[in-house]
């Protein structure tokens, strides 16, 4: 049986190299080994809230919703164009919720820089390294946009006895969010938090630089 298994497997490793090599595309394991463990998480620890903070056109929620995630979605995002996409592809979504706003450390309004790709538009300006590495990055216009702290919404949104995962992902604007949330932070149950090691945005914290507490 063993022999069996081995020779499979090595036959399926051929056909993907020659599928790649045939059609230009890579076949990979989905979900991938951190998608696995994201989902297992959320899973393991009940969330039925996810406060997707800084969602683009909706890539996260989407990817959630692949993954199996069945509980509601709450999606901000600050960029008309963007924002218009993020609401089309929550519409057919009842679970989906959308705001046209930034999440931060204050209220009222800001600037954000537009970046050519969209997803690397900041409220921070940006550093060489980042267009150096990522022409596509470069910040092309700016937009005057809504912000909230995540504590001035956070009871409207009713999610005081709910079991809420909370994913920032905004340009080097991670921190500011925190700063915004420290009174809902203890009804956050897990936070997720995509950071630099490093620095591409002015003023932005690295990974190696979050202290402990501020993350949870």
């Amino acid at each position: 049986m063993n022999s069996f298994i081995y020779k499979n497997k090595s036959s399926l490793m051929k056909l993907k190299r020659a599928f790649n090599a045939a059609f230009g595309i890579e076949i990979t394991k989905y979900p991938t080994d951190e998608l696995d463990r994201r989902i297992k998480l959320i899973n393991n620890y009940n969330i039925n809230v996810i406060l997707d903070i800084g969602a683009n056109i909706g890539q996260y929620g989407s990817e959630m919703r692949n993954l199996g995630f069945k509980g509601e979605i709450i999606s901000f995002e600050p960029m008309k164009e963007a924002f218009g996409k993020l609401q089309k592809n929550a519409s057919k979504d009842s679970l989906w919720k959308v705001f046209n706003y930034s999440i931060g450390e204050r209220d009222g309004q800001t600037t954000i820089n537009v970046a050519k790709n969209s997803v690397s538009s900041s409220l921070l300006e940006n550093l060489p390294q980042l267009t150096d590495s990522a022409p596509e990055a470069e910040f092309v216009e700016k937009e005057t946009i809504e912000i909230r702290k995540l504590d001035s919404i956070f009871e409207s949104l009713g999610l005081m006895n709910k079991n809420v995962y909370l994913k920032i992902d905004t340009q080097g604007y991670e921190e500011m969010v925190l700063q915004g949330a420290e009174q809902s932070l203890s009804h956050v149950t897990g936070i997720q938090i995509e950071m630099s090691f490093i620095p591409s945005y002015e003023g932005a914290i690295t990974f190696d630089k979050m202290k402990p507490n501020s993350a949870i």
